[in-house]
Order: structure tokens, then sequence, then C-alpha cells
């Protein structure tokens, strides 16, 4: 039984297709400023995560985060130094960080941590138990309501 016309990208076909430029507004920092941006910000959360304050790495890598096509750099970057500070944090800590955290930086959070599921099993040395531990801590303290806001937000995803 042939399965080739399973792989058939179907809206090619289609013109009312939508495309990521139809449902936001492009970074208006541009490819290269978003890419200067991201690692500024990485190296700025590494060197606050080694003096130990986990606050305030997270705050400045969720502060303004890449959105939009050509950026996938950016976002790379962005989303290791996140998974770093993620993974150097004791969880007993977890709470009490997630409070000092904004609305908007919660959401992106939470943004993160799902791009950070989407890559495990797939050659990553990514440990699900820890992204699932800060999920369930982040629901305790934002509320079922960022999940639907990351799931409504497409610049994130």
């Amino acid at each position: 039984m042939s399965t080739a016309f399973r792989k058939i990208n179907i809206d090619a076909f289609d013109e009312d297709v939508l495309l990521p430029s139809d449902l936001y507004d492009p970074d208006p920092r541009g490819v290269d400023g978003v890419t200067a941006e991201s690692k500024q910000k990485a190296q700025e959360a590494r060197n606050l995560v080694s003096k130990g304050d986990t606050a305030g790495a997270l705050n400045a890598i969720l502060s303004n985060p890449p959105y939009g096509e050509g950026v996938d750099d950016a976002k790379a970057t962005t989303t290791s130094a996140l998974l770093t500070i993620l993974n150097s944090t004791r969880s007993a800590d977890i709470a009490g960080v997630l409070k000092g955290l904004g609305e908007e930086q919660q959401g992106h959070l939470m943004a993160y941590l799902y791009k950070g599921m989407e890559g495990l099993g797939q050659g990553s040395d990514q440990s699900g138990s820890v992204l699932l531990t800060w999920h369930e801590k982040l629901v305790e303290v934002a509320g079922i309501g960022a999940i639907v806001r990351v799931m409504t937000d497409r610049r994130l995803l």
C-alpha cells in the first residue's frame, strides 16, 4: 500500500492559505537586531545564573523575546539560555521565582516550556521532568489562562 499521498502539502494548492505574515506584524527590530539582542541577553542571563540570581536571569531572558520569520537562530539562542536557567534552579525556589514575574513574562515562559517539550526526544539532552515541574508550578501561579494565552499567541510558537 502506497502512503506517498500523505506527504503532499495540500496547502500549496489552496489560494486562501494563511501565511505567518498575515497573522502578526514582523518584529520591528529586524533580523540582525533580534539576533544580536538575543545573544546579549543569553550572555547576561548566564552571568546572572552563575551569580545565583535566577529571578534576574529569567527577567532578562523573558523580556521582549524574539518572534517572527527568519529569526530561528535568535529563538534557538534564547531557548537554550532559558533551559540553562530552568535546569540550574532548585525545585524549592521555583514558586518564588515565578511569583516575581509579570503576567506577560509568565506567558513567555509558558511558550518556552512548550518549545522545550517539543524538542524532547529529538536529540536534545533536556530532561522532561524539569520542564513538567516548571509547567506545574507556573500553572499554580499563573492559572490556566497562561496556557490559553500561549496557544492563541501566534508570535511565539
